[in-house]
């Protein structure tokens, strides 16, 4: 799995990023594991020819110690797809980017 990793995360900054994310994308309904909504800008064209699919995500995983970023596109309509897959280059440049801002605003040093 392709993954982007963010360890060795201080106890204060693991409740930072865990209320952020709360309050951003929701409580994490599985302990851990939010749902990030890929912006509608960097979807291919078959993402954006499946409307049933859609939205898309990226799940982060936030335990104590780590966020671990998965650096696929998912759907939570379907278990599989075609316009499901890894994030193409400017996906993962965003959700990156994303994530790299969040830990800017939250004053988290990496």
């Amino acid at each position: 799995m392709k993954q982007y990793v963010i360890d060795e995360l201080r106890a204060m900054d693991y409740q930072k990023l865990k209320r952020h994310l709360d309050n951003q994308y929701g409580s994490a309904a599985v302990s851990g594991i939010y749902w990030i909504p890929l912006a509608c800008e960097v979807l291919t064209e078959i993402q954006v020819a499946h409307s049933e699919c859609q939205p898309f995500y990226f799940a982060i995983e936030l335990d104590a110690q780590r966020m671990t970023c998965e650096l696929l596109v998912r759907t939570q309509n379907r278990v599989r797809c075609s316009c499901m897959g890894y994030a193409t280059d400017s996906q993962r440049n965003w959700f990156i980017r994303l994530v790299d801002d969040m830990f800017t605003q939250l004053k988290i040093r990496t």
